[in-house]
């Protein structure tokens, strides 16, 4: 059944339920005495119509009410003056047509707030892809949920592009959080759409994205608005004649996980940069790392709207924790599985925008691995996850 059929259900179930409402009372009102004059109460009947049922079911409503309260006034009060049945049904008709505009009005509200939710969403989703990401030979699920009510995007941003330059991955967080962070986040995430597909480096990617959150400050100032940074992590994934490369590139991003062999790795490859929008307050480039894949590896990418989410108690949300014990899931349950998990941690209270991205490769499966030249992994305890810093 379509919402608009359940909608139509539900309106003539309402209507129905009103109207036997009203009978009742005329029945009550007609077999009593005339000092127990109940009907003047049947008015929330239209009322509540107006503000629950269709247009037309409000009229039949209000015509019902009119007629049962008429019926009530002329021939159940023997002892009325005609100067107070008049006034009685002139008040009874004045609630129906008063019931008809607020139905009127409630109606076309909801329609514009309709078109400019399409609207919204539309943009929105221009801005944001939908998850699942495929780029390349590489899929990323997951999840995206703002900390505003009712906003489909807010401070997070990430994309994964298929360049000449090989497979592209970015995901950010501007500084603050709902539609104040739209601006700056819609800047940095268009610049890395268009630097990715022409630059060589994921260094000359970052300039421009730093470049293009710049200019957009020079405009907030000039409008009295605050200059919002952002942290991101960028990475790249190469198919060569002879294994998989790649790099990994961190503007003041938080760490991503590597899950190998079951077991979970926290990496902070290309750490040290600052934030996109602070760089001129360092005299040292950002330099992306070198990293090695490895068959079956894959990434967990995330925003600290997840890892700094508080639980009743206070508490970090453990992500680290909980992928070890989840690593045998594919990533679609996976992502599910996280996004459940943290909204019952939090009691569904974020106070910040929370993204989550699994990316693994289709076939054959490929992650990264840390080391300019093939190092292995620290060794940890199997199935046990390092502690969050």
């Amino acid at each position: 059944m379509t919402a608009a059929n359940r909608g139509t259900t539900s309106d003539r179930r309402a209507t129905a339920l009103l109207i036997l409402a009203i009978l009742v009372v005329t029945v009550l009102d007609a077999t009593t005495g005339p000092e127990l004059h109940i009907s003047a109460f049947m008015g929330i009947a239209p009322l509540y119509a107006a503000l629950r049922c269709s247009y037309r079911h409000t009229r039949l409503v209000a015509a019902v009410f009119v007629v049962c309260l008429t019926y009530v006034d002329i021939f159940t009060v023997p002892d009325w003056a005609p100067a107070s049945r008049v006034v009685g049904i002139f008040g009874a008709v004045l609630v129906a047509v008063f019931s008809l505009v607020l139905c009127r009005t409630r109606i076309q509200r909801e329609a514009l707030h309709a078109r400019t939710s399409l609207v919204a969403d539309t943009v929105q989703r221009a801005m944001l892809r939908e998850l699942p990401l495929r780029a390349g030979p590489v899929e990323a699920y997951g999840f995206y949920v703002s900390a505003q009510e009712g906003a489909r995007v807010g401070g997070d941003i990430y994309e994964a592009i298929d360049t000449p330059h090989g497979l592209r991955l970015m995901i950010g967080d501007v500084q603050g959080k709902g539609m104040p962070a739209i601006g700056a986040g819609l800047e940095v995430l268009a610049s890395f759409r268009e630097a990715a597909q022409y630059q060589d480096s994921l260094e000359s990617v970052a300039e421009r994205m730093e470049s293009a959150l710049t200019r957009y400050h020079a405009r907030s100032v000039e409008q009295g608005t605050d200059e919002r940074f952002v942290t991101a992590l960028l990475m790249e994934m190469r198919d060569t004649a002879t294994r998989p490369r790649g790099q990994v590139l961190s503007c003041g991003h938080i760490p991503y996980y590597l899950v190998r062999d079951g077991t979970v790795h926290e990496r902070r490859d290309g750490e040290g940069g600052l934030p996109l929008g602070l760089g001129p307050l360092s005299a040292e480039p950002r330099r992306a790392v070198r990293v090695l894949p490895e068959p079956d590896d894959w990434i967990v990418l995330c925003t600290d709207g997840v890892t700094e989410a508080r639980g009743e108690d206070g508490e970090f949300y453990p992500l680290a924790q909980r992928l070890a014990g989840w690593t045998g899931l594919e990533p679609a349950e996976l992502a599910r599985t996280l996004r459940a998990d943290l909204e019952s941690f939090t009691g569904g209270q974020l106070l910040d925008d929370a993204t989550v991205l699994v990316v693994r490769r289709r076939t054959p499966l490929t992650g990264l691995a840390a080391g300019a030249s093939g190092t292995e992994l620290p060794q940890l305890t199997p199935g046990v996850a390092p502690p969050l810093s």
